[in-house]
Parts: structure tokens; C-alpha cells; sequence
């Protein structure tokens, strides 16, 4: 179902990591950040690790500081994947934790949004949680996608995909390699009514705009290449 690579460089869960707070959103527990008066929200759907992991929660700080109100839902209900959890591997942590389910309990979410006076959603979906914005960017219940080193999405998926979708990618990738993102850029190319983006970063691997080492310059530096290409995707497409 998944390669070692969705587990590598597991996160320190912190959950007073970031400068928002948690609150109820849709049924669930969400750590949210931003100006309650924005009419603009980004999703921000986590890897397998779940929303306590510090890079994530900084990246959402930083998005809001951009104008956005900005949520990351606990779609885990707190039983994030642990890899130290030898009992229970990653492919019997996703039986309970699909990301069919997690595209269900993001409807609520929206909704919860629209209430707010939110008119215009974004979604950015890493590894896990691309499967969960392609969902949501079929239905168009976004109005813009970007995917993070995705996993499990499939070429059918990004067929139909309706509104604008940025792919964020790693050269070195066994979950989704760059020939799998060269076919979903041949199909969305092939949508020119969907605006798309396929971008490929060199000596990269799966997940490192959110599990990266912050003792490690190029590490950091690339990572925030693509949080400031997915933050010009969104402030272009919302």
C-alpha cells in the first residue's frame, strides 16, 4: 500500500508547537491561525504523522501571515501513524485512517468555513493528504489544489480534477516518481480549462517540504521554495 519512504524522518509531535490555538472545526479538533475577517482559507491536510508536527503548524503560521485563515484538521482523531508502534504498520494504520475517510470529514470543515464568511477555499494536501485534496478538487469544493510530494493519487484522479491544481514534487520519490508527475502534467495539460502547474524539485525526496531537518540549510531552503510556490498558487488562484 506504501513504501518505507511515507514513514521516513518521522516529526517530534509537539502540541503546542506553532502560534495558533486548537479549536473545533467541523467535528474536528483543528489548529487554526489567521484574521478571523479574511474571506480566504487554506486547508492544510497533513502527512501520516498528523497536525502536531512542528514544521506543519510553521508553515500554517506563515501562510497566515500572508492574509489567509488558515486550518489544519486532526483528521486522526490523535492516533497519528508511530512508527514505533511495531504492532502496527503503516498498512494497518491506513486501514482505519483512509483517506476516503479523511475527504468525508473534510466536507464538514468546508462548511464550517462558508459559516465564517470564508468565499474562497484553498486545500494543499502532503503525501497522505493529496489523496484527500484531489477528492475535494473533483468536487470542487476548493477553489484551488496544490499537492506536496502526494501519495496514493493516480492519473484517473488528476483527470478530474476541475479546478486550478500546482503539483510540488521530489526528484527522488518512490510514492509518486517524476514519471508519475509527468503524466499528470501531460493530463492537465490537456485541460486547458483547468490551470495547472507540475514542478519538480531537483535532490529532493518524498516529504521534505514538511519533514525537514532545520539544522540543515539546503534542506530548509528547498522546502521553502515550495511553501512560497504554493503560497503564490494560492494568492494567484483565491
Amino acid at each position: 500500500m506504501s513504501g518505507p519512504q511515507c514513514c521516513e524522518n518521522p516529526p517530534t509531535l509537539n502540541p503546542k508547537s506553532g502560534s495558533g490555538r486548537v479549536e473545533k472545526l467541523g467535528g474536528l479538533d483543528a489548529y487554526v491561525i489567521g484574521s478571523p475577517d479574511s474571506t480566504r482559507a487554506i486547508l492544510l491536510v497533513s502527512d501520516v504523522f498528523g497536525y502536531e508536527a512542528p514544521n506543519l503548524r510553521k508553515l500554517a503560521d506563515k501562510v497566515a501571515e500572508s492574509g489567509f485563515y488558515v486550518v489544519v484538521p486532526d483528521y486522526f482523531y490523535g492516533d497519528p501513524y508511530d512508527p514505533k508502534n511495531q504492532d502496527r504498520p503503516i498498512a494497518v494504520w491506513i486501514k482505519d485512517h483512509g483517506a476516503d475517510k479523511g475527504f468525508e470529514q473534510s466536507k464538514p470543515v468546508v462548511e464550517a468555513l462558508k459559516s465564517k464568511g470564508i468565499t474562497s477555499i484553498g486545500a494543499a494536501g502532503m503525501c497522505w493528504g493529496a489523496k484527500v485534496v484531489v477528492e475535494l478538487a473533483k468536487d470542487a469544493l476548493i477553489q484551488a489544489g496544490v499537492f506536496l510530494h502526494p501519495s496514493f493519487v493516480t492519473v484517473d484522479d488528476v483527470k478530474g480534477v476541475k479546478v486550478p491544481l500546482a503539483v510540488l514534487g521530489a526528484e527522488i520519490d518512490h510514492m509518486s516518481p517524476p514519471e508519475l508527475l509527468k503524466q499528470f502534467e501531460e493530463v492537465l495539460a490537456s485541460k486547458p480549462e483547468v490551470k495547472s502547474c507540475v514542478k519538480i524539485f531537483p535532490k529532493t525526496t518524498h516529504g521534505w517540504t514538511v519533514r525537514y531537518s532545520t539544522d540543515d540549510p539546503s534542506a530548509v531552503k528547498a522546502a521553502e521554495e515550495a511553501h512560497k510556490d504554493m503560497l503564490d498558487w494560492f494568492v494567484t488562484h483565491l
